[in-house]
């Protein structure tokens, strides 16, 4: 094995003696100290700053934001300092000042790396019942191929008002397939609590750690790969020195049955329950990282409640950040690094990741039927090709922590079809099928946000449809609409789905819908006043919480399934040719409740929706309206809408949002 950098350490350490200091470096012409000067290793590795840009190789060189020395009496350290909001590098959610190594080797070759150093700060806001909120990762083994994911962090972690924080360590599968959406991480304490331990509120926080490590309290690590096996040191004075031996090229956790509590508990509810690849991370090139990894970021929480902390950020302004305690600040005084002589260059690494995050992502790279759809905005605008295509108020693409999604998102006023009294950031299949020819849509989506105004006793208040059959022809009516619906101040909401008749007759004024519950209340359950909400549905679903349907309509019928984790699936058929309303005595309780009050007391054609043209719909059609109840109490909700102001309206809660991360369309099936 090549010692990288033992004859530079040796050449320094006798200089030193020489000058009778210890840690006391060189001072230029210009009187600056630079961190390469204190540790001079850093040919080895380029340096990444809270601003998203590749410093490279940071020899000679600061920057008085991110990157630089403090001393304290005859000690130099090297500072590295990021906010809770910047540019971030890849596809990370989170900001780094963090030196990543310009080669890579393998987990059956031998390398090591050691540091010594000091949290001086992290975020002093976020939430309390997000795992990553108030930590920062301090070194790392990265994955260079595959998923890039990590096989060891290192985090400190401090709550607000202790007075002591946590050290632990993560290793995160490598995950088994090519969709890594469902990556998590196991957490071991080194002094304190591990990841997992959280807080019961916002701004609750578990008790102090007994064991842990205060702010401006030095430790050392040291990492050190061999044959397979990873062998974890850390030291500090006044704790037990505690070791730790962790197989990379032989996984624990190839099937579901191995999926441990912690995980379970922490990563499993949001839909983050992988399996590994059996040789974990032997076909991979690995690399390490050091400096100050911020896991605080700004994100909403209902995104995703690891990773996401809700912390302040000030709109991305760095120097408010640093002002209002929003960032995180490692100390370093030592630090070593040794690979084997059959490293290789990591370069393709940084060409993957260097200024990605402010690369554009189009939805059709995300989700690739999007050439077999039209789309319509919440602002009226319509375009026939969306390839290439992204609007930021509308419709674009976001990562979560672990995986990249497509964000459908209106207002609860702006320009609509004709025919629509609601907003919609929605796609518009292109090609239209009778039910007897069929067709299939799939979508696996999470809803972010309903409006929070509204009337809680107009059935479509605080609603949206996320998927749809239109009919081109005739009436123009709705065979199928899947509705998530969510109650100001609850926690849970509704997934339903209503199935509109294809009135009989010229006139459709008198045209209703069936509403069916999948998970918590169909349409019809209502408040008892403006402001007076039914109780939260207990099998309900919660806004971030993923879910999935499938409509399949093949030869005239449609079948419908509806999965989630944690919750039932649901199944449902429909036949499309032959209607069961084509009488006023077949006018179902429901509607005789809900639809007839207001006039809506039609009958169905015999054969429904047999011979008409249709298409699929998949997005975001807000439900909630400003429209006054007084003309309508199923449809017209009286929500806020500033105006029809848009930026107001996102602003203040008067939108939907809706993010899909899978969506098929193809022709119609035989069920299985």
């Amino acid at each position: 094995m090549k010692k990288t950098n033992s004859i530079v350490f040796l050449i320094l350490g006798i200089f030193l003696v020489l000058n009778g200091c210890s840690n006391t470096a060189k001072v230029n012409d210009n009187s600056t100290v630079y961190p390469s000067d204190v540790i001079p290793f850093f040919n080895d590795f380029k340096l990444i700053l809270g601003d998203g840009s590749n410093a490279g190789h940071p020899i000679d060189f600061e920057n008085k934001d991110f990157f630089y020395t403090a001393s304290e009496g005859e000690t130099n350290w090297v500072v590295y300092k990021t906010p809770n909001a910047g540019n971030t590098h890849g596809t990370s959610n989170n900001t780094r000042t963090e030196l990543a190594q310009v080669k890579k080797w393998s987990a059956m070759s031998e390398a090591k790396m050691t540091g010594t150093c000091k949290v001086m700060n992290v975020s002093t806001t976020g939430d309390a019942r997000v795992a990553a909120s108030y930590s920062v990762v301090i070194g790392q083994i990265h994955s260079a191929d595959g998923h890039e994911n990590e096989p060891f962090k290192l985090f400190y972690k401090k709550f607000p008002g202790h007075k002591k924080g946590s050290v632990f360590w993560n290793y995160e599968i490598n995950t088994a397939g090519e969709d890594n959406s469902g990556r998590w991480d196991f957490s071991y304490p080194v002094w304190g609590y591990d990841m997992s331990v959280v807080g019961t509120g916002p701004t609750d926080f578990p008790a102090e750690p007994e064991d842990g490590i205060e702010l401006g309290e030095e430790l050392t690590y040291e990492v050190v790969v061999k044959d397979g096996m990873m062998s974890l040191k850390f030291s500090s004075e006044g704790h037990e020195t505690i070791t730790f031996t962790k197989n990379l090229i032989q996984s624990e956790y190839t099937t579901k049955a191995d999926i441990p509590k912690q995980t379970q508990n922490l990563f499993v509810p949001v839909g983050q329950d992988g399996v590994e690849r059996e040789n974990a991370y032997a076909d991979e090139g690995l690399f390490f990282k050091q400096g100050c990894y911020n896991q605080t970021n700004g994100k909403d929480p209902v995104i995703n409640k690891v990773w996401c902390a809700g912390a302040e950020t000030h709109g991305g302004d760095i120097q408010k950040q640093y002002e209002t305690g929003n960032y995180a600040e490692v100390w370093f005084k030592e630090a070593s690094v040794e690979i084997p002589d059959d490293a290789i260059s990591n370069d393709g690494y940084f060409a993957a990741n260097d200024g990605l995050s402010k690369k554009t992502v189009y939805p059709h790279e995300v989700i690739p039927f999007m050439d077999k759809f039209k789309i319509m905005l919440g602002d009226g605008t319509r375009l026939d090709d969306i390839t290439a295509f992204e609007h930021k108020d509308f419709f674009y693409t976001v990562i979560d922590g672990t995986m990249r999604w497509v964000v459908y998102k209106t207002p609860n006023s702006g320009v609509t079809s004709k025919n629509s009294s609601n907003t919609r950031t929605e796609l518009h299949e292109k090609r239209e099928w009778t039910p007897e020819q069929g067709g299939k849509l799939t979508g696996t989506c999470k809803v972010m946000h309903v409006s929070t105004s509204g009337d809680a006793r107009v059935a479509a208040s605080y609603s949206v449809v996320i998927g749809q059959i239109h009919s081109g022809d005739g009436h123009e009516n709705e065979p199928c609409k899947i509705f998530y619906k969510k109650f100001p101040g609850h926690k849970k909401g509704s997934v339903f789905w209503n199935y509109e008749i294809n009135t009989a007759g010229d006139d459709n004024a008198g045209r209703w819908d069936f509403s069916t519950p999948v998970w918590g209340y169909d349409m019809s359950v209502v408040g008892s006043s403006p402001t007076n909400f039914p109780k939260e549905p207990e099998d309900g679903i919660e806004l971030g919480e993923e879910f999935s349907y499938e409509i399949n309509v093949h030869k005239g019928i449609m079948y419908l399934t509806f999965k989630s984790e944690g919750h039932e699936t649901k199944t449902f058929t429909k036949n499309l040719i032959q209607s069961e309303y084509t009488t006023k005595a077949d006018i179902p309780q429901q509607t005789q409740k809900m639809f007839v009050p207001i006039g809506q007391d039609g009958v169905e054609r015999k054969n429904a929706y047999a011979g008409e043209l249709n298409y699929f719909k998949q997005g975001a059609y807000n439900q909630t309206n400003g429209k006054d109840p007084k003309t309508n109490m199923v449809w017209a909700t009286g929500a806020e809408i500033y105006g029809g102001d848009i930026a107001k309206q996102y602003a203040n809660g008067s939108y939907a949002e809706v993010w899909f991360k899978e969506a098929t369309v193809g022709a119609g099936e035989a069920p299985k």
